[in-house]
């Protein structure tokens, strides 16, 4: 049983998840995630970091209101209108760029320029070509243009830049950070990528092995998106040093 609603504009996202529990193949019940405690301030950028296999997409799932089997509560930010960019791009192969991108607009605004925002990332010159037409990282901010064209309050990224060559996942970083710090959405990224994670967001959440639950959260002073190799490298020791000491 939980209880799931949407707040104000200026509202957090809340979660709380007392027990997540499946089963598997053989009828095994497997506990995915237990006592986890989430708040996360409007507007702001967090990353969810842990191990392979810890449930960190479960808890995507559960915040995106995709799962509601689970024990606990979830108040999401805003009017709920949620934004989402999954690890493989999952666009409509038969759509163009530019339609993939529409699909998502809210009812109201099916006509809205999309000049600034495909400006961003770099696809003016695309969006008359098909999605298998495009490489991963191409069709990677396609995917990321969707999530942004659907107004969101509330964005949420599982590993989007995973298996992206560093050069291309450098730039796609950048420009999540410049439309992210524009629109001021809230968002909650998942990696297991520890420099990432420091360099985009404004506050880590370190999660356990199975069953998961945050074992250590940090905040990250400014500016985001442009903390330097030298910085990133300083909290990512310190981050390890403490790690090591709770595990």
């Amino acid at each position: 049983m939980n209880d799931a609603q949407s707040a104000g504009e200026a509202a957090p996202l809340e979660l709380r998840i007392e027990g997540k529990t499946y089963l598997s193949a053989d009828g095994t019940p497997v506990e995915v995630v237990r006592d986890l405690q989430l708040r996360l301030e409007a507007g702001s950028f967090g990353a969810l970091i842990g191990p392979s296999g810890c449930g960190k997409t479960t808890i995507l799932r559960i915040a995106a209101g995709l799962d509601p089997d689970f024990r606990g509560e979830l108040r999401r930010p805003g009017s709920g209108r949620l934004g989402m960019v999954f690890q493989e791009p999952r666009l409509l192969p038969w759509r163009t760029v530019e339609a993939n991108i529409r699909l998502a607009l809210p009812a109201h605004e099916t006509a809205a320029d999309l000049t600034e925002l495909v400006g961003i990332l770099g696809l003016g010159s695309h969006l008359a070509r098909y999605p298998g037409e495009l490489s991963l990282g191409l069709a990677r901010r396609v995917a990321i243009a969707r999530a942004f064209a659907a107004r969101p309050d509330f964005l949420l990224l599982d590993e989007p830049f995973v298996s992206l060559d560093e050069a291309v996942a450098i730039r796609l970083r950048n420009e999540l950070v410049a439309l992210t710090t524009r629109t001021r959405v809230t968002t909650l990224f998942v990696t297991h990528d520890l420099a990432e994670a420091i360099q985009l967001a404004d506050r880590l959440y370190f999660l356990s092995e199975r069953p998961a639950r945050i074992i250590l959260e940090r905040s990250l002073p400014p500016p985001r998106g442009a903390r330097s190799r030298d910085v990133i490298a300083a909290i990512s020791d310190e981050m390890r040093s403490l790690l090591s000491r709770l595990r």
